[in-house]
C-alpha cells in the first residue's frame, strides 16, 4: 500500500504529474523514503546536489541567505531540487525540517532511467517544462516592460 500512497503523491507535483502510471510506480519503487525530525537537515547550501527531494509530509525551510531565517517553506507535495534530476548542480539553500516530515529521495540516474524505459512520458514532461519555461519568460518580459519605479 505504501507504493501506492507514493505514486500518487509524485502524481500530485507538477513535475511528475506527466509521467505514466508505470514511470511513476518504477520510481517510486526505485526511491528512498528518509524520515526527518524537527531540525534535520536535509542538505546544506553549496553542496554538490544530485538528486531530488519530494516531501510527502511535513514541512522543509530554505534558508538561501545563510543567516537562519526560512527564505521558504515548502510543503507537501513540492519537489526540492528539480534541477538536480536533470543536471549536476550545488544546492542554493540549506533545507531543515521545520517539524517532523518524511522525504521521497529520487536520484539523478534513476530519473534518467525512468525517462529513457518511457520515452512517451518523458517526451510529456519535456512538453509540460517547455510550457512552464514559455510562462516564466513571458513574466520576465512583463517585468521587464514595466517603466521604472512601478511595482505590478
Amino acid at each position: 500500500m505504501a507504493l501506492d500512497d507514493d505514486v500518487a503523491k509524485l502524481a500530485r507535483n507538477p513535475v511528475f504529474a506527466p509521467l505514466s502510471a508505470d514511470a511513476l510506480r518504477l520510481l517510486a519503487f526505485s526511491a528512498e523514503t528518509r524520515p526527518l525530525r524537527a531540525g534535520d537537515v536535509l542538505f546544506r547550501r553549496d553542496e554538490p546536489s544530485t538528486c531530488g527531494f519530494l516531501i510527502l509530509s511535513g514541512s522543509i525551510a530554505l534558508d538561501s541567505a545563510g543567516d537562519g531565517a526560512a527564505s521558504r517553506i515548502l510543503r507537501p507535495p513540492a519537489l526540492i531540487g528539480e534541477i538536480a534530476l536533470l543536471t549536476t548542480t550545488t544546492r542554493p539553500a540549506t533545507a531543515i525540517a521545520r517539524e517532523p516530515s518524511s522525504v521521497l529521495r529520487i536520484t539523478q540516474p534513476m530519473f534518467r532511467r525512468v525517462l529513457s524505459e518511457y520515452p512517451e512520458s518523458a517526451e510529456r514532461l519535456r512538453q509540460a517544462l517547455a510550457s512552464r519555461l514559455d510562462g516564466f519568460i513571458a513574466e520576465l518580459e512583463r517585468i521587464w516592460s514595466r517603466p521604472a519605479g512601478t511595482q505590478g
